[in-house]
């Protein structure tokens, strides 16, 4: 069985399942998930806990097998926790889940939680997994991505009696918070709980969260790049400052902003000479969520503008490298800037 995240809790209501399984690299929303099953499982009679963590090629998996099949004195009940950070259990541990999977019992002695990385396609189509979704609940936790973010903390704050204020104000503080902890959950979450700490059950004015949240945002360049397509001109800006802050490498940066223009490019090329959009799209690799941003942008973009700006992520790429380029800034950060926020105002410009 499959099941969203936002399913587990009705779920652990109506009863336990022999073994869960839980995959996403979301931590803080995995560790929850997996409290909420060790508290069920403890209400339940669980009262005995073993983990294991499958991590290097010498992992005994025979040790989860035996623990699988035994009971201390004290303990009538078992949870077994198998941790696999790597998300790739080996020929061994495969075979050694599928095993675990065949043994799982409804209102058996033994629940097991598996706890994994995010999977590719490939490894949720494996039989290892296939045999774990089918003995007990598998729960995807998906990351709450920068559009989703606010609500979640709206929904965070509304948990320990808190709320932004009606109107404008409450719209620029849930935002004014998610630029702040932008791709750091846990620290969203920290950030939370302190503003519970510091002022009392009710409304929250921007003013209280601007003194009291700290900038704890972390980027990745593939967020940069998705944000670029979209036309977010101020959150480019403002990742741009956090990755160099990072000590990100420029190269990836600008790696990650040419990528995406020679796919636009390819594209434009592929329409202009009679390819339909779906068909252009997949020739170039494009899918999921950057699939949309491109048709957004495709609709408006001629060729010699995709030109342009290929030729501007060419001249960069000199100039992240050491070289010389003239009319342009010879600091590489600054010449990300100029060539992520040429693209952003583009892109912005046909929305």
């Amino acid at each position: 069985m499959h099941l969203a995240l936002a399913q587990l809790s009705a779920h652990l209501q109506r009863g336990l399942a022999p073994l869960y399984l839980l995959h996403g690299d979301e931590a803080l929303l995995v560790e929850e998930a997996a409290d909420a099953i060790r508290a069920a499982a403890r209400a339940a009679g669980h009262t005995e806990r073993n983990v294991f963590v499958a991590a290097g090629a010498r992992f005994d998996w025979s040790t989860v097998l035996a623990a699988g099949g035994s009971l201390s004195l004290f303990a009538d009940r078992q949870t077994v926790e198998i941790r696999v950070p790597s998300g790739k259990p080996g020929k061994d541990g495969s075979a050694a889940l599928q095993h675990i999977a065949a043994a799982a019992e409804p209102g058996g002695s033994t629940l097991t939680m598996v706890l994994l990385p995010r999977l590719d396609k490939a490894t949720r189509t494996g039989a290892w997994f296939s045999a774990l979704a089918d003995a007990g609940v598998a729960v995807q936790v998906d990351v709450v991505e920068r559009p989703a973010l606010p609500q979640w903390i709206a929904q965070r704050l509304a948990v320990q009696g808190q709320r932004v204020r009606q109107g404008e104000e409450g719209q620029r503080t849930l935002q004014f918070f998610a630029d702040r902890v932008e791709g750091n959950l846990l620290a969203a979450h920290q950030e939370v709980q302190k503003l519970g700490l510091l002022y009392p059950p009710g409304d929250l004015s921007l003013e209280q969260v601007e003194a009291a949240v700290l900038n704890v945002a972390r980027y990745d360049v593939f967020k940069l790049a998705e944000a670029v397509l979209a036309g977010q001109v101020l959150r480019v800006q403002r990742m741009l400052d956090g990755l160099e802050a990072e000590g990100t490498a420029a190269v990836l940066v600008h790696w990650a902003l040419s990528d995406d223009i020679r796919a636009l490019k390819r594209v434009a090329d592929a329409m202009a000479a009679g390819r339909p959009l779906p068909m252009a799209l997949r020739e170039a690799r494009v899918w999921g969520a950057k699939e949309k941003l491109y048709e957004r942008v495709l609709g408006h973009l001629a060729p010699s503008t995709a030109g342009r700006l290929l030729q501007s992520a060419h001249l960069v790429d000199g100039i992240v490298k050491g070289l010389k380029v003239p009319d342009w800034p010879q600091d590489p950060w600054q010449a990300l800037q100029r060539l992520a926020l040429q693209c952003t105002r583009t892109f912005a410009a046909v929305r």
